[in-house]
């Protein structure tokens, strides 16, 4: 009689147990919360600068020059984005030209960002205030209207450590951000796109991207060289991990086999040329970290699943983002634009005869 009525109980404990596990499992393979609450978008970028600082996988870079709107920006706020900047999630909009992208009327890709780190919200709000045109209550919070160019950036601060900003050209994209922040966080929520493919990311990536490739509709500047590379449309995610080096993966998720092995051998094509090149640079073709970087490219096809992967050394990345060793002084032109000097209109150049 005993065993019987505890045996309910028991089950009941079970039960929730078995419950509380799946949830921790659920939210620790859950997209990170700054990008759930990011709004329905055909590209997200997510950033954790805390883990980067952690492992100190920028210890060897060269310090951040600061441009004078930024030096502007961190003298009202306190906020030094390569200090107190801890997570940064990014939702990309592409036009609606681009087949029914998530942008709307915009004529190019707008964006959607969620910051979170060390905030002086008096400072923040006192400096947004200045570049606001209106500012619009929302539930009791201020989204600041700030005119950029052709367009409105619109901010909000969700919380002590929290900010989000949009220029997207409908409010309530902001607004969605803003209400989404007010729930209980859930494993379950975020865009479907994001959803669908972030169970590819490496575990304790430090950095991804999923982006839809829709090669003869990307026709911006930069943006269709993708074409290059896709003969069909496509979802691309790219992550990054620091193991002692930086490990890069890139996938891209075809609709058939056929497609994956046409952008691998696109790639592998590419490589060929990099590896070429990398062994007629001269001294670069002896370095060391120039040399495990080209030899770590690789790419390969899983199924429908074109896959690149390399390994980046911290010794490459200091030197890529290190600054050029100076050049000899030739003489200022007097426009800005980069280039030779021009010679003077008066005098002809002289030709050498062949």
């Amino acid at each position: 009689m005993r065993i019987r009525r505890r045996l309910p109980l028991v089950l009941a404990v079970l039960v929730i147990a078995a419950a509380v596990a799946l949830l921790v499992t659920l939210r620790k393979h859950a997209p990170p919360e700054a990008a759930r609450l990011l709004p329905g978008a055909d590209g997200f970028l997510y950033v954790n600068l805390k883990w980067i600082r952690t492992f100190n996988a920028t210890g060897q870079l060269p310090p951040v020059s600061r441009e004078p709107d930024y030096q502007k920006f961190v003298e009202e706020t306190g906020l030094q984005f390569e200090r107190d900047l801890d997570e940064a999630a990014f939702a990309v909009h592409y036009p609606q030209s681009w087949g029914d992208g998530t942008g709307g009327s915009a004529p190019e890709p707008r964006f959607s960002e969620v910051f979170v780190g060390k905030i002086d919200s008096a400072r923040l709000t006192a400096y947004l205030k200045k570049l606001s045109s209106t500012v619009d209550d929302y539930h009791g919070f201020e989204i600041y209207n700030i005119p950029r160019e052709d367009r409105i950036v619109r901010v909000v601060i969700l919380s002590y450590n929290t900010v989000a900003a949009s220029n997207h050209p409908d409010p309530s994209v902001i607004r969605g951000v803003l209400d989404r922040s007010r729930k209980l966080a859930s494993p379950f929520g975020g865009p479907s796109l994001l959803r669908r493919y972030y169970k590819k990311v490496p575990l304790a990536s430090l950095a991804f991207a999923i982006l839809r490739v829709k090669p003869t509709e990307m026709i911006s500047p930069g943006v269709g060289s993708w074409s290059l590379l896709f003969p069909k449309p496509a979802v691309a995610v790219v992550s990054a991990r620091y193991l002692r080096a930086l490990h890069l993966r890139a996938e891209a998720f075809t609709n058939s086999e056929s497609d994956a092995q046409a952008i691998t051998e696109k790639v592998s094509a590419f490589l060929s040329v990099f590896h070429a090149a990398e062994g007629s640079v001269g001294t670069q073709g002896t370095d060391a970290d120039v040399k495990t970087f080209f030899d770590s490219l690789k790419v390969e096809r899983a199924g429908d699943r074109a896959v690149l992967t390399a390994t980046v050394p911290p010794g490459f990345i200091k030197k890529a983002l290190s600054e050029a060793p100076p050049e000899p002084a030739v003489p200022t032109p007097p426009a800005t634009i980069p280039g030779p000097p021009k010679e003077p209109t008066s005098k002809k150049p002289q030709r050498v005869k062949p």
